[in-house]
């Protein structure tokens, strides 16, 4: 992971993915307001490679959670922000700090494609299988950052073998994308799931624990 350097810290209104809003409105009888953002729902893949009996997660800096062991370091970051002045952080603190193990994932936002055709597409971009449409499953949808986002995420499970790997996969790094293919072996991954000192999304655990009740039972005994 390449080191971060000249960090700056500066407030937005808005973003091409991220549309700030305030709602006000009555609650049986009490005025109410919440500020929430707008964004594009988006699809995850819990991807199993049959021929190494493994999962294919991604590994990847995340800004926000970066940021949030930063303040947890140093509170100060955050303190009288304004629209007008950046924050110039000394001594930033090593990238690793910011880095994820997620599923493979993506946001909706192309029109005229299903959700499947977009999770296929992610698929290869970021990990470099080519996955049928017809071989994908869907696991389920759920809201994600509730408080915050409210959107929607689609889970869906694939499996590949070692045959369908066309690429390295890695992301599109035109689009600024820095993805690292991770294996995680099968005997292994309740482990993984649970060990805090590697951080990851929820829906890696959920994932993990959906496979365990729903695919393992099936696979061929050792």
């Amino acid at each position: 992971m390449e080191a971060i350097e000249e960090l700056a810290l500066k407030p937005c209104t808005s973003s091409l993915y991220l549309r700030p809003f305030r709602l006000c409105y009555r609650q049986n009888g009490t005025k109410k307001f919440w500020d929430f953002m707008r964004t594009h729902d988006s699809v995850s893949i819990l991807i199993f490679n049959t021929s190494r009996q493994c999962f294919v997660v991604v590994k990847q800096f995340r800004p926000a959670v970066y940021m949030c062991e930063v303040e947890r370091h140093h509170p100060q970051v955050f303190q009288n922000q304004d629209k007008e002045s950046f924050s110039h952080l000394e001594d930033p603190l090593p990238a690793l700090v910011g880095v994820t193990y997620e599923l493979c994932a993506g946001i909706v936002d192309k029109p005229g494609l299903s959700l499947e055709e977009i999770a296929c597409g992610e698929v290869l971009e970021e990990c470099g299988y080519r996955v049928p449409v017809t071989e994908l499953k869907r696991i389920t949808s759920y809201r994600s950052g509730v408080g915050v986002t409210g959107s929607r995420q689609t889970l869906f499970y694939a499996e590949v073998t070692d045959q369908m790997r066309t690429s390295e996969g890695g992301g599109q790094p035109e689009e600024g994308e820095l993805i690292e293919v991770v294996e995680i072996p099968l005997e292994d991954s309740m482990k993984f799931a649970y060990d805090e000192t590697l951080p990851k999304t929820m829906g890696v655990i959920f994932s993990f624990m959906w496979f365990q009740n729903n695919i393992a039972p099936k696979l061929p005994k050792k």
